[in-house]
């Protein structure tokens, strides 16, 4: 993991989209402010008054969950926060991924850093810590129902911090909790009252993941268009459809801005322009000419996941919380609803996204309908199958990611003996967006092979300027039509492109970026 020097400082005012990225992907260090360290001593003293009053306070001096209302001693107080930690720490199934544990970390100092939940800043310095040192808890696929927020997930995280379960260091080395903090220079924390319950009660991991969605999708939908502007080339079609006056009749927002980058990709393309009179075609089919219409609504499903994790970053999420005026309240903020719809709602647009450019790949291998390529793109069709079974593979991973837009978050159920009787399975629907997302990149390097490989079988005639420049870079990694060879490198080497960026960038270089 490469480590940026740019510190994420994590204050009494919540954190941005941005913040999360760096952290969990990139490896930038975190600090506390100081306004957090001020909002959490506060807090922490009015919990220290619940310990020894007369009034019960849910998780403070009582069980948790339908255990509520058990009463627990002051001297037992603190272990039963320890006991907490160990009994949620229940997760099964495959390790999770390291960004993934890094956003739900950072995401859970976050919000204890806002001073609601009533513990000691030593308890998010600590999660600050380890973040620092690269220690990652293990944390499993299972576990996690979305209310009470990320209960095992975060009770995982929250055993390393007091020395118990497993982690692995910077290097990735497996090593029991102790070991690991020992060699960072760390020491396990002894928790207080309430401090076992703030740690494990929120929505993190689910909200982590929303963030690093929503940057990769954001980066997927400029070069959704940049593949499509190649198909449109390769199918010779029309760049009319795309004009703004056309787009302004339905003013939706995403839908003039992915236009206008589909004009802008094609500017001056001189395949656009050796049919743009005399053609017997009317219109073009609907997976070219409605190209704007469908990006276009994935960036608006964007924008509005977006607005939602905004707010969530600046939230307080926990049970219960002590307000400023000295109040401790129940209430239901760590119930994942809000982000559990967004991240189903952008597996339906990733769906869509990837069926679309599915559409217009398989419209470039049939000869009865690509207007002059041959059969699968194969120079000798027959002998050779080209591209044919590149889209079988595309068409899979289409097919998947339509299972997983069936929404997470409709799918409640009741636990904790009815006392948790709703709740949002958010984790469920980030863990379905994740893959989806990684489907939809592959799904697009597929498009732009093909479209690649057709605009080759266009010359003499020249794509624009743009996609010149991203058929240039595809031919750096994957050789121009020829005898069938060993497709799978070649389909790999263009995914690596489409993620890293390269292709969103040399595009950048000739035209500007794409809104």
């Amino acid at each position: 993991m490469q480590v940026y020097n740019e510190p994420v400082v994590v204050s009494a005012h919540g954190l941005q989209r941005s913040d999360v990225v760096a952290v969990a992907r990139n490896g930038n260090p975190v600090t506390l402010g100081a306004d957090a360290l001020e909002a959490m001593q506060r807090t922490a003293a009015v919990v220290e008054g619940f310990v020894h009053g007369d009034v019960p306070v849910y998780g403070v001096t009582t069980g948790f969950g339908s255990l509520a209302s058990v009463v627990i001693p002051p001297e037992r107080a603190a272990e039963m926060q320890l006991a907490l930690l160990r009994s949620h720490a229940a997760g099964m199934g495959a390790e999770i991924e390291r960004e993934v544990v890094r956003g739900l970390m950072l995401l859970r100092a976050r919000s204890l850093a806002l001073g609601y939940s009533g513990v000691r800043p030593v308890v998010a310095e600590g999660l600050i810590a380890m973040l620092n040192a690269g220690i990652t808890p293990v944390v499993y696929e299972f576990g996690s129902l979305g209310a009470s927020g990320d209960l095992a997930p975060l009770s995982h995280v929250a055993m390393v911090l007091v020395g118990e379960g497993t982690a692995r260091n910077a290097a990735g080395e497996l090593l029991d909790s102790r070991e690991a903090l020992t060699a960072a220079g760390l020491a396990p924390l002894v928790l207080r009252e309430k401090e076992g319950l703030a740690l494990i009660n929120g929505t993190d991991g689910m909200l982590g993941m929303l963030c690093l969605a929503l940057h990769d999708i954001s980066a997927l939908l400029g070069v959704a268009d940049i593949a499509a502007a190649m198909s449109v080339e390769a199918l010779l079609g029309t760049d009319r459809a795309f004009a703004a006056d056309l787009q302004a009749l339905r003013p939706q927002v995403g839908q003039a801005v992915s236009a206008a980058n589909l004009v802008r990709i094609l500017a001056g393309s001189p395949i656009v322009a050796s049919h743009r009179h005399h053609d017997s075609r009317v219109q073009d089919a609907y997976s070219l000419r409605c190209t704007p219409q469908v990006h276009g609504a994935g960036r608006d499903t964007v924008a509005h996941a977006q607005t939602i994790a905004d707010r969530e970053l600046v939230s307080a999420i926990d049970n219960p919380m002590i307000l400023p005026d000295g109040r401790v309240e129940s209430c239901g903020n760590f119930h994942g609803a809000p982000i559990g719809y967004v991240l189903d709602f952008l597996a339906i647009a990733v769906a869509d996204l990837g069926a679309l450019s599915e559409r217009r790949t398989d419209r470039m291998l049939d000869p009865a309908r690509s207007w002059g390529l041959p059969p699968f793109l194969a120079p000798d069709a027959g002998v050779n199958s080209g591209m044919m079974i590149a889209h079988y593979t595309q068409a899979a991973m289409v097919s998947e990611n339509r299972r997983h837009a069936v929404p997470a978050s409709v799918e409640t159920m009741a636990t904790s003996a009815m006392q948790e009787d709703h709740v949002s399975m958010g984790w469920s629907a980030a863990r379905k967006l994740r893959v989806a997302v990684t489907n939809l990149t592959r799904i697009l390097a597929v498009e732009l092979i093909c479209a690649a490989r057709a605009i080759d079988l266009r010359q003499p005639l020249e794509p624009s300027v743009a996609t010149g420049a991203a058929l240039r870079v595809i031919r750096k990694s994957v050789p121009g039509p020829g005898p069938d060879r060993w497709l799978s490198p070649e389909l790999a080497a263009v995914e690596q492109l489409v993620r890293h960026g390269t292709i969103a960038a040399v595009v950048a270089d000739v035209i500007g970026e794409l809104a």
